[in-house]
């Protein structure tokens, strides 16, 4: 995925997962970079999310990838959760998942329309939390995608350090519909351990409908655990690129 110009906004915002750059509307990413001069928004404007009896509106969610050399881009990226229900001693606004990281491919294949996988690597640094007892962590990921006339896959595995110096692991799969349909069906299944912390197990269904070239739409439904918490999560958003 391609990351952009918004890097203001969202160096504001401070991570909580350990998971390579997203890929709207997904918690993986595909084995893709943006291209030298090549900048794009992934904006999720609003979200629902409900963690056991805790109610978030995520506002905003931002991606923004810049291609920087030939094969390389760089990525930041972060969202800020606003609290609707009241709970004494909680912060009112969370700001989270945020990280700074370097993509690059390794090989390129079917993504880059050559044959065969495509191939990168993601290496990065997951800014604080907003929580107590939070600093900075490092995250290492290996992804690899596949795209034919049924669709693609992308799958994700990686190593983190997360912000309480525990280490952690993570994988994600991604299957999409086929491309050349205007709207396709995407599915994602996410496991993220943090040893001695947590562990994440999440499964994702929703669509991308391609409006340009640049221009694309998505929206999904997350659920799944977290320690021993219910996650259910709405998302929806836009992905839009330009050149400088």
């Amino acid at each position: 995925m391609r990351l952009t110009a918004g890097l203001g906004v969202a160096l504001g915002v401070a991570l909580s997962s350990a998971r390579a750059s997203a890929y709207r509307p997904f918690d993986s990413t595909d084995a893709n970079v943006a291209k030298p001069r090549e900048l794009e928004f992934e904006i999720g404007p609003a979200g629902y999310l409900r963690e056991q009896h805790d109610h978030f509106v995520v506002a905003p969610a931002i991606i923004a990838n810049a291609g920087i050399l030939e094969g390389c881009e760089l990525v930041l990226e972060g969202k800020n959760r606003i609290r609707t229900t009241s709970t004494p001693g909680e912060p009112h606004d969370e700001l989270g998942d945020a990280a700074l990281s370097l993509k690059a491919m390794l090989r390129e294949g079917s993504l880059q329309d050559k044959s065969g996988l495509s191939v990168a690597t993601e290496v990065g640094a997951l800014l604080p939390a907003t929580g107590p007892d939070t600093g900075f962590g490092a995250s290492a990921a290996l992804i690899v995608s596949q795209r034919a006339e049924i669709g693609a896959a992308h799958l994700n595995g990686g190593l983190f350090l997360g912000r309480t110096r525990h280490p952690g692991t993570f994988a994600g799969l991604i299957l999409e519909g086929p491309f050349d349909w205007p709207v396709r069906p995407v599915v994602e299944g996410f496991f993220e351990r943090e040893f001695e912390v947590e562990t994440i197990r999440t499964g994702l269904i929703g669509f991308i409908w391609k409006a340009r070239d640049n221009l694309s739409f998505d929206g999904a439904v997350r659920a799944g655990q977290a320690a021993d918490t219910t996650l259910v999560e709405v998302r929806a958003g836009l992905t839009w690129g330009f050149e400088l």
